[in-house]
């Protein structure tokens, strides 16, 4: 029978306890919200809003096309010169989602003979990418420069580094500098996904690189998401611009994908302009991250200390934190619940997110629900 191997798939999950779900959220929800990505709280604000709507309106509620066909709009080339220049890169070009952004920017910086690095925890796009590139890919240990440079001597020729700057699972950072050092010492590129760094690291939230000292350099690229700190839809790479020229000729996710909604590009932008006028979001955002991993382990709670927004809580088995993160939604809180295999170590956990728009009450009503559900 087509498709009769599914079942036994399904039987699978069921009894490793690894069944996902969709959970459509009312517009209005009553649940405390530590689940999303949106870091600074700008996916409501009125003013994001109303530039996705204002968008929409003089835009349409579609790009209508390809980005070298119709789907470029005098917004998207705002948007592009505003991101580059808020985060100190020659120039930017964005994409209808941050995983299309990584799938372009590895394939096509990865040619027929070259070297990927590959760090062990990187996102599933980056995983993807270095899947769908031509060049080999060399899987390291976590976030050890060393092991980036052992594996880029082993090769002559073209070679990138692909690495997450903060890894979505624990939330912990990547060492940049030394790896942009590796990376030099043989002629590799860098190529860095900061998902989850703009907007929470750096400068006013200019970012990790930013941060590392990184930004505008002429090796590294940089891919972000705009649907985390800048609360819309989309992601973008950002590096020199003979690299983006060669993206715009050569990655396949850009050339064949219908270009980022008018709306999404509005409500990015105006977010942008909202952090570069409050970049007190980003240190706020980090504040809470640590409030919530100092109060979680003083209540004896195995947390992972954050390097940005992501606060990860360990449980003991895949049923226990799928137990735990329900149990906490009825209670009133909604948390992200990471388990084999989206966690490349095997080990379940609890995923928060700090936003910058958390009060103390908030933070200190989670923490007493997350303790008083655990298994």
């Amino acid at each position: 029978m087509a498709f009769g191997w599914i079942d036994e798939q399904a039987r699978v999950r069921r009894r490793a306890g690894l069944v996902r779900t969709l959970r459509p959220r009312p517009a209005a929800s009553p649940l405390l919200d530590l689940a999303s990505n949106d870091y600074l709280g700008l996916a409501r604000h009125p003013e994001v809003t109303e530039g996705a709507a204002r968008a929409a309106r003089v835009w349409g509620g579609g790009s209508t096309g390809s980005r070298l066909v119709t789907g470029s709009t005098e917004l998207h080339a705002e948007l592009e010169r505003e991101l580059a220049e808020f985060c100190g890169v020659e120039a930017a070009l964005v994409f209808s989602s941050g995983y299309a952004a990584n799938l372009a920017a590895v394939t096509a910086l990865a040619p027929h003979g070259s070297l990927i690095v590959s760090d062990a925890g990187n996102h599933a796009s980056l995983i993807d990418g270095c899947r769908l590139a031509r060049g080999t890919t060399q899987v390291v240990a976590h976030a050890e420069p060393d092991a980036v440079r052992k594996a880029l001597s082993t090769h002559e020729g073209t070679a990138i580094t692909v690495s997450d700057t903060v890894f979505s699972v624990d939330g912990d950072a990547a060492p940049l500098a030394a790896l942009a050092a590796a990376c030099r010492e043989h002629g590799a590129g860098l190529v860095v996904d900061d998902a989850h760094g703009l907007g929470v690291l750096g400068d006013g939230g200019r970012g990790a690189p930013h941060a590392a000292g990184l930004a505008g350099a002429d090796d590294v690229v940089v891919t972000v998401t705009l649907s985390k700190s800048l609360g819309s839809q989309g992601g973008a790479v950002l590096g020199p611009a003979r690299v983006i020229d060669h993206l715009v000729n050569a990655a396949r996710t850009f050339i064949f994908d219908t270009g980022l909604a008018p709306a999404a590009a509005g409500a990015a932008l105006t977010a942008l302009r909202l952090l570069r006028r409050e970049p007190e979001r980003a240190a706020r955002a980090r504040a809470v991250a640590s409030e919530l991993h100092a109060r979680l382990t003083a209540a004896g709670l195995e947390a992972v200390r954050p390097d940005a927004a992501v606060v990860s809580v360990r449980a003991p088995s895949p049923e226990d934190a799928v137990r735990w993160a329900a149990e906490c939604r009825g209670a009133g809180l909604a948390v992200g619940c990471f388990r084999p295999p989206s966690v490349p170590d095997g080990i379940s956990r609890l995923r928060l997110t700090a936003r910058a728009d958390l009060t103390g009450e908030q933070i200190e009503r989670a923490v007493r629900l997350i303790g008083e559900t655990r298994p």
